[in-house]
């Protein structure tokens, strides 16, 4: 074992990509026998695919879990350890702000409050919009705590301002577990199929615990190593007091609790004269549907076909993508516009003129046309799909009046209730 840990100290980013790479490589094997893949029909550009999504995105995540954890109960006294451990935490906090904003992206999470409607599988936002300035300002607060204690040596760090850094990182600590009893609270799937995975939205968080949890270990540690001057001199006895008190690194995770609520205090008071609510810090988790600590239900939501250019007509701003009524899709009422109608009235006539090319044509929009309505999720993104649609819409408007005795019924017709035609 000792061995191993000499081998993994001499170059340990390399061992821990090699690591998470083989791990994934297993991971994405164990996948494609589940499913059942023979040679001859393996996709190996799929599997090569997956063992990397496997291996950054998920497995070296946990690996560097599971460092922070064994960090919180070992206190190396090698350089090279130490080193690593931090430059971890700084790997840590950069992936987790990227990978958390990736899977914000990818999931049915949006940013609308309880209040609106949302459409097929999508979740209302877990943070009110109302609260997220404090949520922000507090973050950012205990973000400022761990650079002080993890890059200034102590030496220059006055004992008052130690303890209002950790102070600050306590604020952090509690705003993480709050976020974590708010996220896991609905294990909903992710728009990619991915059921059951709320629960990658704590890691970052839990890690950010362990690392502020450790940086206060270590400090105490480091206090209690360092050659200290006298203390207070004076005559006042609750100065002289409240040095000795905070000259006790052992007292700092007491006094640094004490401050919490003051520290808290202040940083909502300035929040309030900039237009904050002042129990925004409490509504921020409980003016939301769908969540743990949610006090609100949301209106249900509406059903949005899949079919990209009915999630355009639905989706964009009126005055751009023209919506002119209601229409039936699959048993489901969707938003109809004239480039829907005539989109749909053009494979009506590809498939009673030319069956074997619409079928090709309908397994290419199968193909891509699912992934493309998955990525419309504002209206701007809506009229830019209309706007790129416009000229296959006059081709498609030109061959419907090359083809048609009636274009115009034809294209009237599309997506009424109960008329026996053919949905795309």
């Amino acid at each position: 074992m000792r061995k191993w840990l000499d081998r993994f100290k001499k170059h340990p980013w390399l061992w821990l990509i090699l690591v998470s790479f083989e791990a994934g490589f297993l991971a994405a094997a164990a996948e494609g026998s589940f499913m059942g893949d023979n040679y001859y029909s393996f996709d190996y550009d799929a599997f090569i695919v997956c063992t990397i999504v496997y291996a950054f995105f998920f497995l070296l995540p946990i690996f560097l879990t599971l460092i922070h954890g064994a960090a919180l109960f070992s206190h190396p006294e090698d350089m090279g350890w130490k080193r690593f451990l931090i430059k971890c935490q700084r790997v840590t906090i950069v992936l987790g702000v990227v990978y958390s904003y990736l899977g914000w992206i990818l999931s049915d999470i949006t940013g609308a409050d309880w209040d609106q409607v949302l459409y097929n599988t999508e979740l209302h936002t877990p943070i009110w919009s109302g609260g997220r300035t404090t949520i922000l300002v507090l973050t950012l607060l205990a973000a400022a705590g761990y650079v002080i204690l993890s890059s200034l040596p102590l030496s220059r760090i006055p004992p008052l301002v130690i303890v209002f850094s950790m102070a600050a990182m306590y604020i952090g600590i509690l705003l993480c577990l709050t976020w974590c009893v708010q996220i896991t609270g609905k294990a909903e799937s992710f728009a990619l199929g991915l059921d059951d995975m709320m629960w990658v939205f704590c890691l970052f968080p839990v890690n950010c615990i362990m690392i502020a949890l450790r940086t206060i270990s270590v400090k105490i540690q480091e206090w209690n190593t360092l050659e200290r001057k006298e203390g207070y001199s004076g005559n006042n006895i609750y100065l002289a007091g409240l040095d000795k008190f905070l000259r006790k690194a052992e007292n700092w995770p007491i006094a640094a609790f004490i401050l919490m609520l003051p520290l808290l205090g202040a940083a909502v008071g300035i929040l309030v004269l900039f237009g904050q609510q002042p129990d925004a810090l409490i509504k921020a988790w409980t003016e939301t549907s769908d969540w743990m600590l949610s006090q609100k239900t949301a209106p249900p939501n509406l059903h949005r076909d899949m079919h990209y250019l009915c999630t355009v007509a639905a989706g964009g701003h009126e005055r751009i993508v023209k919506p002119l009524r209601m229409g039936e899709r699959h048993g489901h009422r969707v938003v109809v516009n004239r480039q829907l109608c005539v989109a749909n009235a053009f494979e009506q006539i590809l498939e009673e003129r030319m069956p074997g090319v619409h079928r090709k044509v309908r397994y290419i929009y199968d193909t891509y046309g699912f992934p493309v309505a998955k990525m419309i999720r504002s209206p701007l993104a809506a009229d830019v799909v209309y706007l790129l649609m416009k000229p296959m819409e006059w081709c498609f408007l030109a061959v419907i009046y090359a083809c048609d005795t009636k274009p115009e019924n034809r294209i009237a017709l599309q997506y009424l209730p109960q008329t026996g035609r053919k949905k795309s």
